[in-house]
């Protein structure tokens, strides 16, 4: 079995490779800073520059060993542990001030009573609001150790004075389903974000929770997932398939190859699996349907995917830094390397932008790979490729339908997202006794005009010109999002995404595919 190769733990001074750095390489880099340090004409800082030195070796191995420095390493596998020491809350910085989007229950804020909708104006007397302070100093000041005390005032609406409030942080959970639902009375669908450690149990839970509401069908979205532990990947991927089936193998230039096998735990191997991936799905992502693709075992609908074929370490430095390096690269069952080209940092960036440029996000048949890149299926013997991501059995292009310049300025000028905070803090609790449950808000609530004509009167604040017929063919996608994110402050990132998801093509796809007689089973004998 393959161990978790993103937090492995080694001292890479044990290392005694021949092939290594040799005794004058070591002192041509020690005579060097030697040099600076006696005869460099103005004072210099010795940590900085030893940092940039090592940045510049890890960029010129690949775009994905990177250095860590000390400060960051506590923070750095936040996402992928599953919980932080804080107070819990979702916010948004909003005109300057710190506004409570969302409480996470149970947790410590929601327990003193802090509110949706509460404006945070200061943190231990430090004042917070109008000082324009980034996101990452009002981290610091919310973060603490498990246990400790923290003192915020709150403004409130109809409340004339501030509330003061004392929290006591704790452990606040980090989730990796971000939507587990029904699209139909048989089909149900699961959204994963990233691969933690939490993320196999938050898949149990969903599957079983799915299964008794009537599921027959899985569609799994991991659109947008950029990866996360390799071990994570290997768990999923083994709900889906048969006992010894070989899910994954890594292997590099001092790492003999290592295969992951797959086990009779499995909770979902028999009954119809689609997995959603786009441009974004990435590492583990690509882990998980590489191996139902390569065994036949499910369909993969989308775009393709990013094409992350490397397999990093974290190792430690001697200051309690670490450097996160490349050493293997994995292989899906069939033997596919799926790591694109690397020609550098600014090529590999542009990836994803030229792919568009060249038509691949419309038109799968500008997508051209060579034969030498082409492998089989395991059971029906498909034509699949490596050299690049994973190509989806089902093309969805990307939907420009709603694009608009127009559109793309209201969003990224944050005016959609300012307009929906100030509609809730006016409407919040008329909107809770109008709606007192998901399924009515769902079935009932249109944007009401006088929140688009907000939407127009803010644009023109900003001196954003206005174009009416790009205003017209964006405005289905704009009450769309609108609507979603009202949901998700409302209730959770579940609702946010079913309503959502009513504009995601490849779900829609894979909604229809299950639904049409006969179709899954076509497309997997193709």
């Amino acid at each position: 079995m393959i161990t978790c190769l993103m937090v492995g733990s080694v001292s890479i001074f044990s290392q005694n490779d021949k092939k290594g750095f040799t005794i004058d390489d070591q002192r041509k880099i020690s005579n060097l800073m030697n040099a600076i340090t006696a005869y460099y004409v103005d004072t210099i800082n010795n940590e900085q520059l030893v940092e940039t030195a090592i940045v510049a070796m890890l960029k010129d191995l690949d775009p994905h060993s990177v250095y860590i420095p000390k400060k960051e390493v506590e923070r750095v596998n936040e996402p992928l542990e599953g919980s932080f020491d804080g107070i819990g809350i979702q916010f948004q910085m909003f005109e300057d001030t710190l506004l409570v989007v969302q409480t996470i229950a149970g947790c410590p804020s929601a327990k003193v009573g802090i509110l949706p909708g509460d404006r945070i104006i200061y943190v231990e007397n430090e004042l917070i609001a109008g000082v324009k302070k980034q996101n990452t100093d009002i981290l610091n000041l919310l973060r603490g150790q498990r246990g400790t005390e923290v003192i915020v005032k709150v403004k409130r609406s109809g409340e004339r004075n501030l509330l003061i409030f004392n929290i006591i942080r704790d452990k606040i959970p980090i989730y990796s389903v971000d939507a587990k639902y029904m699209v139909s009375p048989t089909i149900g669908y699961i959204k994963i974000n990233s691969f933690g450690a939490n993320t196999l149990s938050e898949f149990n839970d969903a599957l079983d929770t799915l299964k008794k509401q009537g599921m027959t069908s899985l569609i799994l979205s991991l659109q947008g997932n950029g990866g996360g532990y390799l071990d994570a990947a290997i768990d999923l991927a083994d709900a889906f398939l048969g006992d010894k089936r070989l899910l994954v193998y890594t292997q590099g230039l001092h790492m003999p190859r290592r295969d992951a096998l797959a086990t009779s735990k499995g909770n979902f191997e028999k009954n119809k699996l689609i997995i959603l991936v786009d441009e974004f799905s990435a590492s583990a992502s690509e882990i998980v349907s590489g191996a139902v693709q390569d065994w036949d075992r499910g369909l993969i609908i989308g775009r393709r995917t990013f094409g992350k074929g490397l397999v990093q370490r974290q190792l430690p430095l001697i200051d309690g830094s670490m450097i996160r390096l490349t050493v293997a690269r994995y292989y899906t069952p069939s033997g596919r390397c799926i790591q694109k080209p690397y020609k550098g940092d600014v090529d590999y960036a542009k990836d994803i932008m030229d792919r568009y440029e060249h038509g691949e996000m419309q038109h799968a048949d500008s997508i051209h790979l060579a034969d030498s890149l082409k492998y089989t299926t395991l059971v029906n013997k498909r034509a699949v490729y490596g050299g690049g991501g994973i190509m989806p059995d089902v093309f969805v292009p990307l939907d420009t339908t709603y694009n608009t310049q127009f559109y793309r300025i209201l969003v990224g000028r944050g005016v959609v997202n300012r307009l929906y905070l100030t509609y809730l803090q006016e409407n919040r609790e008329q909107l809770k006794k109008l709606y007192p449950d998901f399924i009515s808000y769902k079935n009932n609530f249109e944007i009401p005009q006088t929140l688009l004509d907000n939407l127009l009167e803010r644009a023109s604040d900003l001196k954003i010109e206005f174009n009416k017929s790009e205003y017209e063919k964006s405005l289905p996608i704009i009450k769309i999002q609108l609507k979603a994110l009202i949901a998700g402050d409302l209730w959770t990132t579940n609702e946010f995404y079913q309503i959502i998801d009513k504009v995601n093509d490849s779900l829609q796809k894979a909604i229809n595919i299950l639904q049409t007689k006969g179709q899954y089973e076509n497309l997997l004998e193709k």
